[in-house]
């Protein structure tokens, strides 16, 4: 007779009124006064895990559709995000593991072809604030950064936080003594400076003057060696990208951008002298050069060849050195321009 009697299994969208039930709970609950506390945070545990599987698969089944819309839809009717991430500190560490993939995951999970991540976020963009003060509390750093990140996905929060006063503490963040904290943050500005090509082209163009100041005296020319290296990269990166044309020809037209580059090529990092190498060669390729860009380069000509025929990199690679060729030969050609 007992199985008659056998509880139903939980559907997706049960799981998610259950774990939003104990979250409220646990927002109005002070730290540690309610004696069912500890139940709680269990059930919740198992829960995320539940909610984790459905979303990402187990050793032996593959997600199915059905049960991760249920989820998914479940998930945005009502406010669980804005709970789980008010309520994730108060979460043990596998918990807050399981919850940050629930919540990287349901960013990519469509309801019939839309998808609604993008359109709860779109009203709830404060969220990206709580997210990214993540970074000065470093038990919290990677759990938010990772969220973060997954949010970036959708247009509307790249271009949110792009144009919000937080970018500014990005410069501050990736020079943060606990390595991993730097790095994840050095990992989201990366991303929110090259994911949406068209937002990114936008912003560099409107904050040209603060950005690049603060982008060369903080990173390019930091003390940290990692954190010169990433720099030099992600601006190559901006750079050469076509829909940055318009930011690429302002930034080579600097002569204070050249000396920070010609610095840089003299580092004794290749890896450093190599990222610094692709974007001083659009110095030189501009073929609308300032006469004081043409000054300098005259000027120290002959260290620049020297020093240009020195870089090797550890691998053959015969665009770099076609590259180079081509760079040194135009360097050697140049002729001083009068000043207008």
């Amino acid at each position: 007779m007992k199985s008659l009697f056998k509880s139903k299994p939980r559907t997706p969208a049960d799981i998610v009124r259950h774990t939003r039930d104990l979250l409220r709970s646990l927002e109005r609950a002070p730290d540690s006064r309610d004696p069912k506390r500890d139940d709680k945070m269990s059930e919740l545990f198992r829960n995320m895990r539940e909610l984790k599987s459905i979303l990402y698969g187990d050793s032996e089944s593959e997600p199915v559709a059905e049960a991760c819309a249920q989820l998914t839809q479940e998930f945005f009717n009502e406010d669980t995000l804005r709970l789980l991430i008010k309520c994730l500190p108060k979460l043990n560490l596998e918990a807050r593991k399981d919850a940050t993939q629930v919540v990287a995951n349901l960013q990519r999970q469509q309801v019939q072809s839309k998808l609604i991540a993008s359109d709860y976020l779109e009203k709830n963009l404060d969220l990206m604030d709580i997210l990214i003060s993540g970074y000065e509390n470093t038990d919290m750093a990677l759990h938010y950064g990772a969220m973060l990140r997954e949010c970036i996905r959708h247009q509307v929060v790249a271009r949110y936080v792009l144009d919000s006063p937080h970018m500014k503490k990005f410069f501050d963040y990736i020079q943060l003594p606990n390595f991993d904290v730097a790095a994840d943050a050095a990992a989201t500005f990366k991303e929110l400076l090259t994911r949406h090509k068209s937002t990114v082209a936008e912003f560099l163009n409107k904050n040209y003057d603060w950005f690049f100041a603060e982008y060369n005296s903080k990173l390019l020319e930091s003390s940290n060696y990692i954190t010169r290296r990433q720099a030099v990269k992600l601006l190559g990166d901006m750079l050469l990208d076509r829909s940055n044309s318009a930011v690429m020809t302002r930034y080579v037209s600097s002569r204070d951008n050249l000396r920070i580059l010609m610095n840089l090529l003299r580092e004794s990092s290749k890896s450093i002298q190599t990222e610094a190498f692709h974007v001083f060669k659009l110095f030189v390729a501009n073929q609308k050069k300032p006469a004081d860009i043409v000054g300098i380069l005259v000027t120290n000509r002959s260290k620049l060849l020297r020093l240009l025929g020195d870089l090797k990199l550890d691998k053959e690679d015969e665009q770099f050195e076609a590259d180079k060729a081509q760079v040194m030969k135009e360097i050697a050609a140049l002729e001083p321009k009068d000043r207008p």
